[in-house]
């Protein structure tokens, strides 16, 4: 499993609507153009196409999930996604937790597979993109978040 943690400065409500809307993630995800069939809610399916022209409506890397869990509001929030394939297989999962009124604390975790190859050689494969993925997102998702908090 791959984790990636991050402060944002803003309420834990606010980080949950930005992180958990898979749209949202096209702006933080290079090469990356994302489909939904509505707002993130269990049943919701999301569809990211990665690779050089994905964002021109070109063919890529497919990767299909799901939302199987959303559990806001609380004082802990999760929201799981599960990757449906047909390249990628597993679950991503993203965790926001109020650190005070102004600040969220959030856990992006992936244990994400190849499919189609044995599982503990697709993890490895994967392995390295997908850490450097969750930490550019994280990074993009704060300083986006940081902007929006200054102009308030």
């Amino acid at each position: 499993m791959i984790r990636a943690t991050r402060t944002l400065p803003v309420p834990a409500d606010e980080a949950w609507e930005l992180l958990t809307d898979a749209r949202n993630h096209a702006r933080w995800i290079p090469l990356t153009r994302v489909q939904t069939d509505g707002p993130p809610r269990v049943g919701t399916r999301i569809v990211a196409t990665s690779g050089p022209g994905a964002r021109r409506g070109w063919p890529g890397l497919v990767d299909r999930m799901q939302i199987t869990r959303a559990d806001p509001p609380g004082p802990d929030r999760v929201a799981v996604f599960v990757k449906r394939g047909p390249v990628l297989l597993g679950e991503a999962r993203i965790e926001v937790s109020a650190l005070d009124d102004s600040h969220a604390r959030i856990v992006w975790a992936e244990d994400v597979y190849l499919a189609h190859v044995p599982s503990a050689l697709g993890r490895a494969l994967v392995r390295p993109f997908l850490g450097a993925m969750l930490r550019r997102a994280l990074t993009a998702a704060a300083a986006e978040s940081s902007a929006t908090d200054r102009r308030c």
